[in-house]
C-alpha cells in the first residue's frame, strides 16, 4: 500500500533525495528493504536504511543505569545488525548507493524526521491475514498521518 497525502511539499526535494527505509531485523523489514531498493533503482535514487533503537525502560523511568560502555555495546550490536540486514539487499542491487543510519529514537519519530528530505519512506508490516491484516502498526499509522512524503507499507514476502 502506498499513501500519498494531499499538500505534501515536494518542490524543495533534491532530485537525488533518498528512498528512506525502516529496518528492524524482521522479515517485514526484509520485504521493505527489497521494495526500497527496487524503487531506488527505478528512480536512480540512493537508499537510506534507518534503524532506530532506544532503551524504553530506562528512558521511561529516567534511569541512568546505562553506562557509556553499555550504550556503546548496544550501539555496536545494533549497527552490526543493521549492516548485516542491509548487506544482503545491497549485494543484490550493487548500482544503488546506500547509506545506513543508526539512531537512538523511536522508529516513527526517526522516520518522520527523515521524511522531510525523502522521496519515499518505506516500512514493513507484519502482514497478518483476516481482520488483523487490515490493521497497521503504530509506526505505519504515524507515518501515514505525519510523513512529509509518500509512504509505502510493504507486507512480508510470502514464499
Amino acid at each position: 500500500m502506498i499513501v500519498v497525502r494531499e499538500a505534501q511539499p515536494q518542490a524543495d526535494r533534491a532530485e537525488n533525495a533518498p528512498i528512506v527505509v525502516g529496518v528492524d531485523g524482521s522479515a517485514a523489514s526484509d520485504a521493505a528493504l527489497e521494495f526500497a531498493f527496487e524503487a531506488a533503482a527505478l528512480r536512480g535514487a540512493p537508499v537510506l536504511a534507518v534503524r532506530a533503537w532506544r532503551d524504553d525502560l530506562a528512558d521511561a523511568m529516567r534511569l541512568t543505569v546505562l553506562t557509556a560502555a553499555s550504550v556503546e555495546a548496544i550501539e555496536a550490536d545494533e549497527r552490526r545488525l543493521l549492516a548485516e540486514q542491509v548487506a544482503v539487499r545491497a549485494q543484490a542491487c550493487p548500482d544503488v548507493p546506500v547509506r545506513q543510519l543508526l539512531t537512538r529514537d523511536g522508529p516513527a519519530s526517526a522516520l518522520i524526521g527523515r521524511s522531510a528530505s525523502a522521496q519515499l519512506v518505506v516500512v514493513g508490516t507484519r502482514g497478518r491475514g483476516g481482520f488483523r491484516g487490515l490493521l497497521l502498526g503504530s509506526t505505519s499509522q504515524s507515518l501515514i498521518y505525519h510523513a512529509e512524503c509518500p509512504v509505502a507499507v510493504v507486507p512480508p514476502a510470502h514464499r
